[in-house]
């Protein structure tokens, strides 16, 4: 693992593992450090354990019979494991799941002022923040009135996202935000998350396996392979890296290589050592 470890961290992750139905050990010893203000990737193939990761920082495992048995998870060094999730959203941590989950039965300005509902500042404010979301999303405004089960895919993610800033978050989880749409629109979505980041200042921690998209617009990357942290380090420096490139760019200096690469199978083999 690279020794150049983003400082001023907001969240810290040190070596946890998750066990699922008290047998299943998914993750095996993940740490990581999210700065305050930046965009974080955690990168890796499908079940690598990138959804549990953040379930695990979210406290999002119970409801599938999972647990954080080691480790801890600190939020402003405050310990946050056995906080319950409407605890923590209080606190300014906010989930965007895999696969979008809008209430396909309300329209979409709807949809965004559920992200507000824990708020107390009054209904100035709350109209004020939705026209924000507005401007960063200019398509959900022309789709206001919609029904959010009839819209694409690509502005279901927008929704989700919205919704999350409603809730005037100061960290966002963000789930495989590029799952299932074109590659036009996941380029829009990360030029949002870009652009929330650095016109709100929120801090994004996403799970992503685009990590050639991904690795364009975080600052920091963590990969994970089998329950594990492999390699990190800032995201142009990851971007070169020839194994990074032979792997999940696609590209090494002999060519495009298979990821059953025998030679490259043993390479990681390294990593894990």
């Amino acid at each position: 693992m690279l020794d150049t470890a983003p400082r001023d961290s907001l969240l810290e992750v040190n070596n946890i593992e998750v066990i699922y139905n008290h047998v299943i050990l998914v993750l095996k010893g993940v740490s990581l450090s999210v700065p305050k203000g930046g965009i974080t990737a955690l990168l890796g193939g499908n079940g690598a354990g990138k959804t549990t990761t953040l379930k695990a920082i979210s406290n999002l495992l119970a409801s599938e019979r999972g647990e954080v048995t080691k480790g801890s998870i600190v939020y402003r060094g405050e310990a946050i494991v056995d906080l319950n999730p409407a605890a923590l959203v209080r606190k300014g941590v906010i989930q965007v799941m895999e696969g979008r989950h809008c209430f396909e039965h309300l329209t979409v300005e709807e949809n965004l002022l559920t992200g507000a509902y824990t708020r107390r500042d009054g209904a100035a404010a709350i109209r004020r923040d939705l026209e924000m979301v507005y401007e960063y999303f200019p398509r959900l405004k022309e789709r206001r009135k919609s029904q959010a089960g009839y819209t694409s895919g690509g502005e279901q993610q927008m929704v989700a996202m919205g919704r999350a800033l409603m809730s005037r978050p100061e960290t966002i989880l963000l789930d495989e935000p590029s799952m299932g749409l074109a590659p036009q629109l996941v380029e829009q979505i990360f030029e949002i998350v870009k652009a929330v980041n650095e016109g709100e200042g929120v801090t994004f921690l996403l799970a992503e396996q685009n990590t050639n998209v991904a690795l364009r617009y975080a600052h920091y990357g963590y990969i994970l392979e089998n329950g594990r942290v492999v390699m990190d380090g800032p995201a142009a420096q990851l971007r070169e890296n020839p194994d990074v490139k032979e792997f999940y760019l696609g590209m090494s200096d002999e060519g495009r290589k298979s990821f059953r690469d025998v030679r490259s199978y043993r390479r990681r083999k390294r990593w894990l050592a």
